[in-house]
């Protein structure tokens, strides 16, 4: 047995502060955690304050359910891309990571599901595979090519599903298309979660969805209707529903900052900070590919060629931690979002996201000004 203790940090996991902490871990899960200078032998012994100065803090790794790549890979373009572009959002935290799949023809979605069911067999970071598309509201396509659209025939749906042999996490579904709340039965009867978005539906709609077992809203207020005062819309429809969890991307594009506090205000322990992120993110401005979209990003702003509309992100999640902090949304709060929350959407709550004794390994070192210093990768998920 290997073990690793890191000790003088602000530990910082499931809302929870404590100063002077230090955490063991042995054989990449956590051994026992503590606060004060009485803690147990280990084999390696870290300093926080020497890794990250006065003000060290130590959270979970971050997790993100909502990615398309970074680095100038995509997450479409196989097995390379996708280790080239989590190599990068390691690098800024993001220890373990859902591959995000754009639209794209269902036999090629069938392979590419299948490519990364086997890719979680050797790279204990990858958690699975997220379907965005193809089954979204042509209304509402965003940067998905919208020739690609297709309403969720279930045996289309049963196919996906099937490819991932079980590593499919979440399936974005537009819910008011034909077979659409059948689709999002299926999904979560196969132990995915069902997302609703890029989609046109209502709150009445929306809750239709939850009812069916949807649990997750993707990228919430992007590629859905928004708050009116006399039509509430799926956003506050899911704010009300303490089943779901709101998607937010805090890059101060998609969302403006007060929109980003109000999220957490509306719906607190429920927001889930996911980047979105397409190649670009970690990358130059230039151009990309987004599946079959051409997109140009410039000043760190992605969009659409062909119609201008915001085209994923090029976010990190260290950099979404800082906006969520500097929009007014606490410390701790802010971290759950990154951690425990998204953990918890996608079946995986107490196992990931959190620095509680039995929970896998993963663990973020930030200083004072939240830059990440250290970043390790524990056991892998089971």
């Amino acid at each position: 047995m290997t073990s690793r203790l890191i000790h003088s940090a602000h530990l910082i996991t499931d809302g929870e502060q404590t100063p002077d902490a230090w955490v063991r871990f042995e054989d990449g899960l956590v051994a026992s955690t503590g606060s004060g200078s009485d803690w147990p032998e280990a084999d390696e012994v870290i300093d926080a304050t020497e890794l990250a100065g006065t003000g060290a803090i130590l959270v979970p790794g971050f997790i993100d359910i909502h990615g398309h790549g970074g680095a100038g890979a995509s997450f479409d373009d196989g097995a390379d891309a996708i280790r080239t572009a989590r190599a990068m959002h390691r690098e800024h935290g993001t220890t373990r990571a859902v591959v995000s799949l754009v639209t794209a023809p269902v036999d090629d979605l069938v392979r590419r599901v299948a490519e990364i069911a086997d890719l979680t067999e050797s790279e204990h970071d990858i958690l699975g595979s997220h379907l965005e598309g193809p089954f979204l509201d042509p209304g509402h396509h965003g940067a998905h090519e919208p020739s690609l659209l297709r309403d969720p025939v279930a045996d289309d749906v049963r196919r996906l599903l099937e490819a991932g042999r079980g590593t499919v996490r979440q399936v974005t579904i537009a819910p008011e298309l034909p077979g659409g709340l059948e689709a999002i039965r299926l999904i979560v009867a196969s132990g995915a979660a069902a997302a609703v978005g890029h989609t046109d539906a209502d709150a009445a709609m929306a809750t239709a969805a939850f009812d069916a077992g949807a649990s997750i809203l993707t990228h919430a207020f992007n590629a859905m209707p928004g708050i009116h005062h006399r039509a509430p819309g799926p956003v506050l429809a899911a704010a009300a529903d303490h089943r779901v969890v709101l998607e937010g991307i805090a890059d101060n594009v998609h969302l403006d900052p007060a929109v980003i506090r109000l999220l957490f205000t509306s719906a607190p322990g429920r927001v889930a900070l996911v980047t979105d992120a397409m190649a670009a993110a970690g990358s130059a401005d230039g151009s990309y590919d987004l599946g079959a979209v051409k997109v140009t990003v410039e000043n760190g702003i992605a969009r659409t060629v062909d119609t201008g509309s915001i085209a994923g992100s090029t976010l990190t999640q260290d950099v979404a931690l800082v906006r969520a902090v500097q929009a007014g949304v606490p410390i701790a709060e802010a971290v759950r979002a990154l951690t425990a929350t998204p953990a918890a959407a996608i079946g995986l709550g107490g196992r990931l996201g959190t620095l509680t004794t039995g929970a896998l390994g993963d663990a973020v070192l930030l200083d004072a000004d939240l830059q990440v210093r250290w970043v390790q990768t524990g056991a892998r998920v089971h």
